[in-house]
């Protein structure tokens, strides 16, 4: 069958277009038949794909090399391009990095992160993840606020963001105001669009799991928010794969919206959601967005275990504890110095290096990058631009093996 007839389309245009059309559909018809195609195949079609203004099929593209590396798509502002995948096995398109913003309102002030809002969308991240309880600080006094300030900064501009929020926190001194009880979550999300100044999200998440209240009463509620046009889309954060697995079954029994996405904390001192959760999302088609690629800024490099932390997650908060308990341990130290070896034997920041790690596992959809500084978001856009090789990806696999055990809930 002639190609342009398999599409619909007649022929001829096919010449004139310099083979553009006819690489794009050889391509994705490849890709979506999950067929690897030889290296040189690709970066041919790549190289003509690139040079055509209308070309916008980057999602298929990220998907044709190991772990969706080596093709590139969307302009960065620095000569690259930002890559764009669908979010699970819905429609929805993401970009391949998210903003995190749960420093924004304690540890980053306004006028910064109005500055860190305007970075991101200048490289092309058209993904931003908030949650009603940010930013965690040490008492209720901050709660929302994070929500307020992407709110004023999306003004005027909200439908070019994909917009995602989160619920299930503490958020206010009553028992009710808290977990994933229909009262809560459909008290808390009316609170978040307030705030945010919109009449929906993209993407409305739970932030915790919720023992105490019974699955179909917190899935009924999901279904009913979604249902009323506040949200698009429903996840889940922090859930252990059982959980989940247990969630999904209840919804498709019942004929409630279908959780499309999962939020796990992710990063090379970190792995051990690779050993059920990444393999449930992959067989159920969820999309799967980490947090955390950088441990907290560990993977920075920046410190030092005989040094004071300055002044950021390890420091500030209700958190810091957290952070500290999970990272601030000499075993840590040790993997950071090996990684660090590792990155500059690469050429890499290891900031750079992390972040290109999480990227190259195929079962990721989009990373959750933070930061406290605009300029701080230089390295971690980078990773976008980094072919991982694969003789690196295995180093760095085999060299933090042991952070894949463990029983941690989040």
């Amino acid at each position: 069958m002639d190609p342009g007839e398999a599409d619909g389309r007649n022929a001829t245009p096919l010449l004139y277009d310099g083979g553009h059309f006819a690489a794009a559909v050889v391509l994705e018809r490849f890709v979506g038949l999950a067929i690897e195609l030889p290296e040189e195949i690709v970066n041919f079609v790549v190289g003509r794909l690139r040079t055509h203004p209308g070309y916008h099929r980057s999602e298929a593209l990220a998907l044709a090399g190991p772990g969706g590396t080596g093709v590139r798509a969307g302009d960065t502002g620095k000569g690259h391009r930002m890559q764009q995948q669908r979010l699970g096995n819905t429609g929805l398109k993401v970009s391949r990095l998210c903003l995190g913003t749960m420093t924004f309102g304690y540890q980053t002030a306004r006028e910064d992160s109005f500055a860190i809002l305007d970075r991101a969308a200048e490289a092309g991240i058209n993904f931003i993840d908030t949650a009603d309880v940010y930013p965690i600080s040490a008492d209720l006094s901050t709660v929302g606020h994070s929500e307020e300030i992407v709110g004023h900064w999306l003004a005027g501009k909200r439908g070019d963001f994909i917009l995602a929020t989160k619920a299930g926190g503490k958020t206010g001194p009553k028992p009710w105001d808290r977990g994933a009880s229909a009262k809560h979550l459909l008290e808390a999300v009316d609170a978040s669009l307030r705030r945010l100044k919109t009449d929906y999200v993209d993407l409305y998440q739970l932030h915790y799991d919720d023992p105490l209240t019974p699955l179909d009463e917190t899935l009924a509620a999901l279904d009913q928010i979604v249902r009323s046009g506040r949200a698009r889309y429903i996840g889940v954060s922090n859930f252990l794969a059982y959980r989940l697995a247990l969630a999904l079954g209840r919804a498709q029994a019942r004929s409630w919206t279908r959780i499309i996405c999962v939020q796990p904390r992710y990063n090379l001192l970190f792995r051990q959601m690779e050993r059920e959760l990444f393999p449930l999302a992959s067989e159920e088609g969820l999309g799967v967005i980490p947090y955390n690629p950088l441990a907290g800024g560990l993977l920075t490099g920046k410190h030092r275990p005989d040094t004071p932390p300055a002044a950021g997650r390890f420091t500030i908060g209700i958190t810091a504890k957290t952070y500290q308990e999970r990272y601030w341990h000499d075993r840590e130290f040790r993997t950071v110095d090996s990684l660090h070896r590792l990155a500059e034997e690469a050429g890499l920041s290891l900031t750079t290096l992390s972040v290109a790690w999480v990227l190259a596992n195929p079962v990721v959809t989009s990373v959750i990058i933070g930061a406290s500084h605009a300029a701080q978001l230089d390295a971690t856009v980078a990773a976008l631009s980094v072919q991982l090789d694969q003789a690196v990806k295995a180093q760095l696999d085999e060299l933090t093996l042991e952070y894949r055990l463990g029983d941690a809930t989040r």
